[in-house]
C-alpha cells in the first residue's frame, strides 16, 4: 500500500513542477517599487548652501550614507514593472562643511535643462 502512495506523490510533485514555469494569464503581477521617489519638484527646491537637515527635509533619509565618503548622500529608485526592464535611477548629493555644493545622476534642475528648438 505504501508504493502507490509513493507514485501518487511523485507524480503530483512532478504535475506542480512544471505548472511553475507555464504562464498563466489573467494573473496579476505587482509592480515593485524600492528606494526613495524622487520628484522633479523636490529636485527644483535644491539650492546650494542648503543644510544637511534641508536636504533631509526635502528629499527624505538617503537610501545610502558613503561610509567611505560622509559628505556624500546617495538616494536610489529602483521600479521592477512586470515584464519589462527594471528602471533605476540615483541621485548623489554632495556636501562641503555640511552645505549643499551640488548633485549628481539622473536628475536635472528644471532651469539647466536644455530646450528643445
Amino acid at each position: 500500500m505504501k508504493i502507490p502512495q509513493l507514485i501518487i506523490l511523485t507524480l503530483t510533485t512532478l504535475a506542480l513542477c512544471a505548472c511553475s514555469s507555464i504562464k498563466f494569464p489573467g494573473v496579476y503581477k505587482l509592480t515593485i517599487q524600492q528606494g526613495n521617489i524622487v520628484s522633479q519638484e523636490m529636485i527644483d527646491k535644491l539650492k546650494p548652501g542648503m543644510t544637511r537637515g534641508q536636504i533631509q527635509f526635502i528629499l527624505g533619509n538617503p537610501v545610502l550614507e558613503d561610509a567611505f565618503d560622509p559628505n556624500r548622500w546617495n538616494y536610489i529608485y529602483t521600479v521592477a514593472y512586470p515584464d519589462q526592464p527594471i528602471i533605476k535611477k540615483e541621485l548623489i548629493v554632495v556636501f562641503e562643511d555640511d552645505r549643499l555644493i551640488g548633485f549628481e545622476g539622473d536628475y536635472i534642475p528644471t532651469g539647466a535643462q536644455p530646450t528643445e528648438t
